[in-house]
């Protein structure tokens, strides 16, 4: 290719030969996308010096890639770049087939914008004349109607008319529509219709309405008696009745599962059978204890006068036999890795832990420590205390990481070669005896993003910890060499949160670009992407028995997804803003997740129903935690307060009173439910964290 190269070493008259500097530019390219391996391969291949490299400039990287894109017309004939003239006749098929795609939207050669107010209109009227028992169900139609009929007046050309139809009615909608309509009025353009998620997503998937019967009947009666042939096509085309027999749900119980952008889950996507049990935990008392020595009989002949040999005590920690649970999935349906002995003796040291735990209850609330992050210039964006309670690792809007020791412990890392050779390896204190006691600290810093870091994890064994970034990647450290060993690409936008496996080995991600994906330690490339969210997915979360995944999304739903085929296996709506936050119960059943909308939801997981909303906080609920015997349900927000949650009553009291169809279920008073609340002074909370022993760890950043 032949380009028009202009002077790249500051005037000094040299320049360098066409295809060198192509190349050189490249290599630039390659670098600032930190593709090492590549960058490392094509510099040997070409003899390129790191002094060339460094002479070429951003600017010199965007003139060359500005004249390869305008190059002559042979190279576009050569290279299938169209010319002007192509361009032109390219551009008026796109015109074409968005005035074509808009058409759709309207789908009437003699559209008239009053024609569709009035039929709008009179539905509006049939709505508040109904009788109040059914009044609360067929109001739910009110939404998606008027802002399909609001994407038709915008696809015709509309704007303003569009505008002034949306003002005059939405005061008709619950408060939780504004906000979608808010930005539904920022659409300027006809064609901007096709770009906007709210109205993809809507062309795609129907709009879910639960309604009784005779709720629908009596609609179906209103639209023929009427001869609404308008309302009845957007009916047929966007909207979905999953119809139950039995009597209307009040108002309470319609607002309870509302809010999502396609309104509520349909009963078959709850169907699938869920495996929310938990794992059976390792026979600790076979793997740490060595094989007994064949014994000679006591009643030996030969020497009736022996002693009899004592048998060795077994450890009554240990010696306890989990039950399996029914409703937990096979040991082997999903590979998980082999403990080592090292993870062993950690699992045991957990167990002895977990026998001193203390028993909370209404009359014995845990003990609180809050540790406030002060004089961060750089800005707090996340924190996380790690399984055993011994490290604190917070994220910073600076890109960088930093990581403290909560114990009189001071953070080590490993000997030098030569002193590791040396080392006998079959030692069991050999994790020990690997670390420097010199090189000690109290805190360490990691570097290694170039954007805000918004979820630090640390991994099971603590000896690993992940952390994702606006930079879209997610980077795996040691904490024995204190630097990064893997950078993870998958995601295409910012990645908002990573989390561990409970069992390790495995961890989930979750990003601006819609998506989940789970990942495995030894590998580069993602094993599953979940796809099926709206909008960006928050939050993340893996079920204790590591065969699941929950996520939270703006598009105000939660769902649940099965690692081993990928599905969706619960979809649960309620919420009234982004979902912010997730948390499992010990057993496994039962998912808490907070919103922006100020609320806490606890979702059964064995049908997918909702069990309760707990209402008190007056801000977004930033973290939500159980206690380690899953008494206790901990919640925080950026509104300063810690609240605590007796959870025992809250599955007591659904268990005794489970109503089988859940949308008759009434909401409770969650005052009834709340232990108490802490407020902080002026610092909102970031991260809470139970430990073994049942004391609760707050991490807040103190704002001025």
């Amino acid at each position: 290719m032949s380009l028009e190269v202009s002077n790249i070493n500051g005037g000094n008259g040299t320049q360098l030969p066409h295809n060198k500097r192509e190349l050189l530019c490249l290599l630039k390219l390659i670098k600032k996308y930190q593709l090492k391996s590549t960058e490392e391969l094509l510099c040997q291949e070409a003899n390129v010096s790191s002094l060339e490299l460094s002479e070429i400039s951003e600017s010199d990287v965007q003139q060359v890639l500005g004249a390869a894109v305008g190059a002559g017309d042979a190279n576009r004939e050569r290279k299938h770049v169209p010319s002007p003239a192509q361009s032109h006749k390219q551009s008026a098929v796109t015109e074409a087939n968005a005035a074509e795609e808009l058409a759709k939207f309207i789908d009437d050669d003699s559209f008239d914008a009053q024609h569709y107010e009035q039929a709008y209109k009179e539905l509006r009227t049939f709505v508040e004349d109904s009788l109040d028992i059914y009044k609360h169900e067929l109001s739910m139609v009110l939404y998606p109607i008027l802002v399909q009929i609001y994407f038709k007046i915008l696809a015709s050309g509309l704007r303003e008319k569009a505008k002034e139809f949306i003002e005059k009615y939405k005061c008709d909608l619950d408060g939780y529509y504004i906000e979608g309509l808010f930005n539904l009025l920022l659409l300027s353009k006809p064609e901007e219709l096709l770009e906007n998620d709210l109205v993809v997503a809507m062309e795609q998937d129907k709009f879910v309405i639960r309604m009784s019967r005779d709720s629908h009947s009596l609609f179906k009666r209103h639209i023929q008696d009427r001869r609404q042939e308008v309302v009845a096509d957007i009916v047929s085309k966007y909207l979905h009745f999953d119809t139950y027999e039995g009597m209307a749900r009040n108002k309470l119980q319609c607002v309870a599962t509302a809010g999502s952008h396609l309104g509520e889950a349909k009963r078959q996507d709850n169907k699938m059978r869920v495996y929310y049990g938990l794992l059976k935990e390792v026979d600790f008392q076979t793997l740490t204890t060595p094989a007994p020595a064949p014994e000679e009989e006591d009643d030996d002949p030969d020497a009736p006068d022996r002693p009899k040999k004592k048998k060795p005590k077994k450890d009554p920690l240990l010696s306890k036999k989990s039950k399996s649970d029914p409703n937990a999935p096979s040991i082997d349906r999903i590979p998980l890795p082999e403990l080592k002995d090292s993870d062993k003796l950690l699992k045991l040291k957990a167990l002895r832990e977990a026998s001193k735990r203390l028993a909370l209850s209404k009359d014995q609330l845990p003990s609180a420590v809050f540790y406030t992050v002060l004089n961060s210039h750089q800005g707090v964006t996340c924190a996380e205390i790690s399984d055993d309670s011994t490290m604190l690792a917070c994220g910073f809007g600076d890109s960088s990481v930093r990581i403290w020791s909560l114990t009189p412990a001071k953070l080590r890392t490993l000997k030098d070669a030569d002193s590791l050779r040396e080392l006998d390896k079959e030692s069991a204190d050999i994790n020990v005896r690997m670390l420097d006691d010199r090189s000690g600290e109290v805190t360490r810093s990691l570097m290694g993003h170039t954007g805000p870091v918004y979820r630090c994890a640390f991994a099971p064994e603590m000896n690993l910890l992940l952390s994702c970034s606006e930079d879209s990647t997610i980077r795996l450290w040691s904490l024995l060499t204190w630097s990064c060993v893997v950078t993870y690409r998958g995601h295409v936008y910012p990645v908002w949160d990573v989390r561990f496996a409970p069992h390790g080995y495995y961890f989930v991600s979750c990003s601006y670009d819609k998506t989940a994906r789970l990942w495995a330690t030894d590998s580069n490339q993602a094993l599953r992407v979940f796809v099926g969210h709206l909008s960006d997915v928050d939050c993340v979360q893996f079920h204790p028995n590591s065969n699941y995944v929950a996520t939270g999304s703006s598009d105000r739903t939660v769902r649940l997804w099965d690692n081993m085929t990928g599905q969706s296996v619960r979809l649960m709506t309620g919420h009234k803003g982004s979902v912010s936050s997730l948390a499992f119960s010990a057993c496994g059943r039962y998912l808490a997740s907070g919103s922006v909308d100020h609320n806490i939801i606890i979702w059964d997981l064995s049908n997918g129903s909702l069990v309760t909303t707990l209402l008190r906080h007056t801000s977004t609920v930033t973290s939500i935690t159980f206690s380690r015997d899953g008494t206790v349900l901990a919640a925080a927000g950026l509104d300063n307060n810690l609240t605590l949650w007796d959870f025992h009553k809250v599955t007591e009291d659904y268990i005794s009173n489970h109503i089988t169809v859940s949308h008759h279920q009434d909401e409770n008073d969650e005052d009834v439910y709340l232990m108490r609340t802490f407020p902080s002074k002026n610092s909102p909370f970031v991260s809470l964290h139970f430990t073994r022993r049942n004391l609760l760890m707050c991490v807040g950043l103190f704002k001025s």
